[in-house]
């Protein structure tokens, strides 16, 4: 799609809402708009291969890795209003690691699509399951989202927390425990 075509959508909405999209404040707004959407959604030309770059090192170590806190941002697929918060990733290795700034740049490359948190987590959690191959892969997100803060039941302190177990993670309760302990 071309700005052209985005940004005269936005000048149509704009018209349609009962704006002059020639007023001073709105005139650029259609092109600013457009930018910030292509951001917003530029997770869907990401390639994982090329963002994880290689970065798999061979380590002879068979611990939890864990990346806390990890803050993303993504638009609700069915409002496209935003929802954001933080996710918490653990693999178990299996004779490789990825290179830790990877994991944040994984999160940022799935939310930046339309989404919904659940399939979000479970994306976050199938890609490195496809990427490493380790023993397993637990991911947690907790998120407000804005489609229930500013609209519908208009809760502003509500969260939702999800969760995606692989592997070891889904398997031995122990590893699953160890993982919710580590990150509370």
């Amino acid at each position: 799609m071309s700005e052209q075509n985005i940004a005269g959508a936005i000048r149509g909405i704009l018209s349609e809402l009962g704006e002059d999209p020639d007023r001073e404040g709105l005139v650029r707004t259609p092109e600013r708009v457009d930018k910030a959407m292509r951001f917003l959604t530029s997770g869907y030309s990401i390639d994982i291969d090329k963002l994880v770059n290689g970065a798999l090192f061979t380590v002879d170590y068979d611990e939890m890795v864990i990346v806390k806190d990890i803050e993303f941002y993504s638009l609700c697929e069915h409002h496209m209003l935003p929802f954001f918060g933080k996710m918490h990733v653990a693999y178990i290795p299996n004779g490789k690691v990825i290179g830790l700034s990877k994991i944040p740049r994984i999160v940022d490359a799935l939310a930046r699509r339309l989404q919904v948190q659940e399939r979000l987590t479970q994306q976050v959690a199938e890609t490195l399951m496809e990427t490493l191959k380790p023993k397993g892969v637990a991911v947690t997100c907790e998120a407000q989202h804005f489609c229930m803060m500013m609209r519908g039941v208009e809760k502003q302190h509500s969260g939702t927390v999800t969760s995606s177990m692989i592997g070891c993670f889904r398997e031995r309760k122990e590893t699953r425990d160890e993982f919710l302990s580590l990150i509370r």
